[in-house]
């Protein structure tokens, strides 16, 4: 039996002497010295290769690294594999925060006068009159998201899949309900799983349907969004202005128009970080959980990608 951490794009040598820590006896590998492959059961990953995952004829437990699931092939594997996720009590709380502060910053027109100090304008407005959130994905850190803006005195409304009721929010469902959720949001949050339903749903339809004055932010996943259709949007003044924490590819390529665009705001992908000391007792917990063929914590439906 081994693990088998299949992490790319960042150093793992800090993750592996953790994991070897708190796992001692257990085979860890890491890719692509992986060696026998036949002989992993449980795989970390995170933009995993989709070559891997043919190569695994004895998986058990995919564990990602990471409160998303969104780069595991969930079609492919087979229906006995269970895949697992990173829920990071704290990582709500940070996403509440960030939303907050940016819908702030909208509102005060924070943005315009970043603009106007570089070219020595004095141009003073009042503040946007927009007081409704639409957040779009209502799971765990979609209704900690709106518990903060209800704090903070915002309207929330809020759109999911499948109907829900939760106290105090307008609620909308289902995909002959979204552009009525979207006429109505001054801001829009999209915190939604990226599954083959939501890909590309922030697009031109949906700009078109919101106000003149509304507000894109994304913290969810650069892939839920046309690029083309929302510099379109930017550029017609469907829409005024947008958040971005999180893109196609990243880093954002040096040429990418949104680098440069006057009306958006990019963050690098730090609207929530999770903790690796919170991430490490769940993977740990996991394994173990595998290893003594008891219940694993944080699992997804794979039928539906969350």
């Amino acid at each position: 039996m081994a693990l088998l951490v299949c992490v790319t794009g960042r150093d793992n040598s800090k993750l592996m002497a953790q994991l070897r820590v708190h796992l001692p006896g257990v085979d860890i590998r890491e890719w692509p010295e992986g060696g026998n492959l036949a002989e992993v059961e449980f795989v970390l990953a995170w933009n995993a290769p989709d070559s891997l995952w043919q190569q695994l004829p004895n998986l058990k437990v995919v564990q990602s690294f990471g409160a998303g699931v969104d780069g595991i092939p969930l079609s492919e594997l087979p229906p006995e594999v269970r895949v697992c996720r990173i829920v990071d009590p704290a990582l709500a709380d940070d996403m509440a925060q960030y939303v907050l502060g940016h819908v702030l910053a909208h509102k005060l027109r924070l943005p315009l006068y970043y603009q106007q100090q570089q070219q020595q304008l004095w141009r003073p407005k009042r503040a946007s009159g927009g007081n409704r959130v639409g957040i779009m994905g209502l799971g765990q850190l979609g209704q900690v998201v709106a518990k903060k803006m209800q704090q903070n005195n915002f309207e929330v409304i809020g759109w999911s899949r499948s109907e829900k009721t939760l106290p105090g929010i307008s609620q909308f469902w289902g995909a002959e309900q979204l552009h009525l959720f979207a006429s109505q949001c001054d801001y829009l949050v999209c915190l939604l799983p990226l599954t083959p339903q939501t890909r590309g749903i922030l697009d031109n339809t949906l700009f078109q349907s919101m106000p003149s004055h509304g507000v894109i932010i994304n913290v969810a996943r650069g892939a839920h969004i046309n690029e083309a259709d929302l510099l379109h949007a930017l550029n017609t003044e469907q829409i005024a202005a947008a958040t971005l924490d999180v893109f196609v590819q990243e880093p954002v390529a040096e040429e990418h128009p949104f680098w440069r665009h006057p009306k958006i705001t990019m963050t690098p992908h730090v609207a929530a970080l999770t903790s690796m000391k919170t991430a490490m007792a769940q993977i740990v917990s996991n394994m173990k959980a595998m290893q003594s063929n008891e219940p694993l914590s944080h699992c997804v439906d794979t039928t539906l990608g969350y």
